[in-house]
């Protein structure tokens, strides 16, 4: 939902931005090189006086395409070492924080400033056949959409979850989704996020989850980690806020505000109560929301999303939240960085960090503000690596 409720002025009126994403196939001949394009290519015109002098030509380039090929593998294989290539398009860092706080002893991770330009090698993450339930301190997800998305957004995530062997719910918050819930009428975040209490009321005693929130749906979770920290194995911010005690949601995205004209224009405030009222809730124009959530993601689930997205209730965004190191800061956090996000921009996650470091966090390349639909696979293997992290 990225600044939405941070910016209160009409929407401007702009051209209606392009919604096609099919791309144009590659004209490039079978036999043209990679390296040299056009100019490699072995078409000829029939009866041409010069034939046989352009088939030598050609036959040369093509030689030289191959050396090229050959030439940059032998540098790839004398830069690597004997290090396997990775296929990760993850990065995890340790979080920043104070030099005596203690880090997680057993992480892989290299220690890298936040805003550091290195190159960094991803992370090798746990492959499917490395994932061992049996031992962990919980095998259950519980996923909490953003503001706008509901639970059918998770589609994706859940299967791979599932087919690793993990038990995993997706929650319908109050109005969202198929919940049938009006929501104008959401009046507090303890409304708004029922459906996910509900859950951890009933939970089994000695039963922890691990929490996955995106978006407006860290404030839900960290709500859930105040009142149910002992339930609580881990919690997942996913390009979520990730509030301070006394601090709202509105409060936290106001600092990008005026930075994000693609938000102004897409948000559209609902005034249930009439105009003389605060907004009851948020809407996101359709024409603008590929651009600003879904800039990654592939059209089906751009068209998933626009049938299936629903207003964002204003008044819980608004409610400052009350979290006690006892409770809130007992559950160990994590946070997943979506580094083409459009929505939520890297610097205010980067923000977020700073102010409440996590015991991790990882940054998660190519990925839009909907990372379950833009690297879901990507997604999979960092929520996989954090389930395995064993209790301290």
């Amino acid at each position: 939902m990225g600044n939405s409720i941070a910016c209160f002025s009409p929407a401007h009126k702009s051209k209606r931005l392009s919604t096609n994403l099919s791309r144009k196939p590659s004209k490039r001949s079978p036999n043209s090189s990679p390296f040299f394009g056009s100019s490699a290519s072995t078409r000829r015109t029939k009866g041409s006086p010069k034939k046989k002098d352009t088939l030598v030509d050609d036959l040369i380039i093509q030689q030289q395409a191959i050396e090229a090929v050959l030439l940059f593998q032998n540098h790839q294989k004398n830069n690597s070492g004997s290090q396997p290539f990775n296929r990760s398009t993850s990065v995890v860092f340790p979080a920043p924080g104070p030099k005596n706080s203690q880090a997680f002893k057993k992480s892989s991770s290299s220690r890298q400033p936040l805003g550091s330009d290195t190159l960094f090698q991803p992370l090798e993450l746990v492959d499917k056949q490395d994932v061992k339930i049996d031992g962990l301190e919980t095998n259950h997800f519980i996923l909490v959409h953003g503001g706008g998305f509901g639970a059918w957004c998770w589609y994706k995530t859940m299967t791979l979850l599932e087919e690793s062997g993990f038990k995993v719910d997706a929650v319908d918050l109050t109005g969202s989704g198929i919940h049938s819930f009006d929501t104008n009428s959401i009046t507090s975040l303890a409304q708004y996020v029922k459906p996910l209490t509900e859950i951890l009321e009933n939970l089994e005693d000695g039963k922890k989850v691990i929490l996955v929130g995106h978006d407006f749906g860290g404030t839900c979770i960290s709500y859930a980690m105040e009142l149910f920290p002992s339930k609580i194995a881990k919690a997942i911010f996913i390009s979520a806020a990730m509030l301070t005690t006394g601090q709202s949601t509105l409060n936290l995205f106001a600092q990008q505000t005026g930075s994000n004209d693609l938000m102004r224009q897409a948000q559209i405030f609902l005034y249930a109560n009439g105009k003389d009222q605060p907004p009851t809730a948020i809407d996101l124009s359709k024409k603008f929301t590929e651009d600003l959530l879904f800039n990654q993601s592939p059209a089906k689930d751009v068209a998933l999303a626009s049938v299936s997205m629903r207003p964002i209730p204003f008044a819980p965004v608004t409610e400052k939240l009350s979290l006690s190191d006892k409770n809130y800061g007992s559950v160990r956090r994590f946070f997943i960085i979506t580094q083409e996000d459009h929505a939520i921009n890297v610097p205010l996650q980067e923000a977020m960090l700073e102010s409440n470091p996590p015991e991790q966090f990882y940054r998660l390349k190519g990925s839009d503000h909907a990372p379950f639909f833009s690297r879901p696979q990507a997604l999979h293997r960092i929520l996989l690596e954090i389930s395995q992290i064993p209790p301290i």
